[in-house]
């Protein structure tokens, strides 16, 4: 049966109904388990696996249209995972210079082990014209922070063609909003941390794959790395995963919302859910969400923060996809390619008229210097 996304969000992952028993089973809290006679079984040892991990693999599975799923501690751990399992000495890997810049801080690493990084914007699928031997081709759509897209069915099917692997970081819109899977990618991976989980309360991470062979090969490195989520962290994520669908929908609508709003009053508006951003016409081919983050620019530092701190129901935070409506002027922390006074702006799910008054008040006093007296 053909089910909506909410649906599918709500009974993700849980086991059978039985009496007397709860709908989703506690965290398991076990550093090794009874094991007599032959080491044989699903669960061995605390580093190995758990069964609080398992009900939320399955249900990450689920909402990737069906695929095995590792989980991680953290969504760096998922990305490490993938980038340093899969590469060589003397392999090309090929990274956006525009994603993540943890991320792109694992070029320094791949090239001390004798790799080859060959970096390419996001834009215009500029990573096309660096696949040429490469092993490993790493996408990040829309990339963070500038909500740059690629069209990754393209770029996946030219990169199998050259006999590299294609893998997704899909952090920002979450498998409701976008499946790599589905598009050709090898991986699809993800930060939980972020809008999938949505409460800005625990550090998880996942890598998602329909290749068996793959899967195994991304277990492997966990237990050897030791980068196991939680079982705590893993039950809160389940738990979180239910309203997935209906958080993602209010998001993306105050994002929406924001971005028309902010028209003319800001420089650099960018969101790939409007008509006339540059991203707009693959992000409508490929996303089912745009998302809930916004980015624009303000004149300078000064009146960044001065915005920042006149928001009221805005926190501001190094992070995007709460509940809670969050922002960062990300030019704070260096290594991204953005002005002074770039915003990053998270839309949670407070009412859309509330949200929206806020940032254009806010907004009305960044051109007025603070009174020190």
């Amino acid at each position: 049966m053909e089910i909506g996304d909410g649906t599918l969000a709500v009974g993700a992952g849980l086991p059978g109904a039985e009496n007397y028993a709860p709908p989703l089973p506690g965290p398991v809290f076990a550093a090794h388990y009874h094991l007599a006679g032959e080491a044989s079984g699903p669960y061995l040892y605390g580093r190995d696996s758990n069964p609080t991990w398992s009900l939320l693999e399955r249900a990450i599975g689920e909402l990737e249209s069906g695929a095995e799923v590792v989980s991680f501690s953290s969504g760096m751990g998922a990305v490490s995972a993938v980038i340093l399992s899969q590469v060589r000495t003397g392999d090309v890997v090929v990274l956006p210079d525009d994603c993540y810049l943890t991320t792109r801080a694992l070029k320094e690493r791949l090239e001390s082990y004798g790799a080859v990084v060959r970096m390419a914007p996001t834009a215009g699928d500029a990573q096309l014209a660096a696949l040429d031997g490469a092993r490993l081709v790493w996408l990040e759509t829309p990339s963070n922070p500038r909500l740059d897209v690629c069209d990754i069915a393209r770029i996946a099917d030219a990169a199998h063609a050259a006999g590299a692997l294609v893998a997704v970081d899909n952090t920002l819109a979450t498998p409701l909003g976008q499946r790599p899977l589905d598009l050709g990618a090898d991986f699809s991976v993800a930060s939980g941390t972020k809008a999938l989980t949505g409460h800005g309360d625990l550090l998880l991470g996942h890598v998602a794959t329909r290749v068996p062979e793959l899967a195994e090969g991304i277990r492997l490195w966990r237990k050897t790395v030791g980068a196991v989520p939680g079982p705590m962290e893993a039950w809160l994520a389940h738990r979180s995963l239910a309203t997935l669908q209906l958080r993602l929908e209010r998001q993306s609508a105050n994002a929406l919302a924001l971005a028309e709003a902010l028209r003319g009053r800001v420089a650099g508006l960018r969101y790939p859910g409007l008509p006339d951003d540059p991203s707009h016409e693959v992000a409508a081919r490929q996303m089912r969400r745009f998302g809930c983050v916004v980015s624009f620019t303000l004149p300078d530092a000064e009146a960044a923060e001065r915005f920042l701190g006149s928001l009221r129901l805005v926190m501001q935070a190094t992070s995007f996809g709460g509940a809670h409506s969050s922002a960062e002027r990300r030019g704070r922390w260096g290594g991204d390619a953005v002005e002074p006074g770039f915003i990053r702006f998270s839309a949670g799910i407070e009412d859309t008229d509330d949200l929206v008054a806020d940032v254009l008040r806010a907004l009305e006093g960044t051109g007025k210097r603070r009174d020190h007296r």
